[in-house]
C-alpha cells in the first residue's frame, strides 16, 4: 500500500513549466491551448497519482510466475466545460479509468458556484478521484465539487488545477 502524499503538491518540473508558459502567451492558438491543456493534465495525474493505493499480485510471465502490483480504481471527474481538456491528457495515461461530470457555473449575483449537472459513477467512493479544473479563482467551484463528492461518500479526492 503506498503511503499518502503531501495535502498540496506543485509540480515543478521543467515541461509542466514550459508548457504552462506557452499555454499563458497570449499569442497561443485556440487549438494549441487545448492541446497545452491536455498534455499538462496528463503531466498533473502522473503526478497526482504519485502514491496510489497498491495492491501485490502475481502474474504469469513467459517463463514463470512474478510479483507485482496492480493500481485501485481511479475516476476522472472533470468540472464542466473547462476540465474536459484536462480529462483527454489523463485518460491517456489512465485509459481504464470511469469518467464522471460535474457541470457548474458561477452565479455572478451571489457569487456562489451553482451546479447544474452531476454524474458520479457507481463505484466512486472506493476509487481515488482526479477532480479536474484548469481555472482556480476563488476556489469556490472547487470547495462545492470537493463537497459534492464527498457526499457522495468518496475519500480520496485529488484536485487538479493549472
Amino acid at each position: 500500500m503506498a503511503q499518502p502524499g503531501p495535502a498540496i503538491q506543485v509540480v515543478d518540473h521543467p515541461l509542466a513549466g514550459s508548457l504552462l508558459t506557452t499555454l499563458r502567451d497570449r499569442d497561443t492558438r485556440p487549438f494549441q491551448f487545448r492541446d497545452l491543456v491536455r498534455r499538462l493534465g496528463a503531466i498533473l495525474a502522473y503526478e497526482a497519482t504519485r502514491h496510489l493505493p497498491t495492491q501485490a499480485t502475481t502474474v504469469q510471465t513467459p517463463l514463470e510466475a512474478a510479483g507485482g502490483t496492480r493500481t485501485g480504481p481511479v475516476v476522472i471527474m472533470p468540472i464542466l466545460r473547462a476540465g474536459l481538456a484536462m480529462a483527454d491528457g489523463m485518460l491517456e495515461l489512465i485509459p481504464d479509468a470511469q469518467v464522471g461530470h460535474l457541470g457548474m457555473f458561477r452565479d455572478e449575483q451571489q457569487l456562489t458556484p451553482t451546479t447544474y449537472y452531476t454524474k458520479v459513477p457507481a463505484g466512486a467512493s472506493e476509487a481515488t478521484i482526479l477532480l479536474a479544473d484548469p481555472m482556480l479563482a476563488t476556489g469556490g467551484s472547487a470547495s462545492e465539487a470537493v463537497a459534492i463528492l464527498k457526499r457522495h461518500r468518496c475519500r480520496d479526492i485529488r484536485f487538479l488545477c493549472l
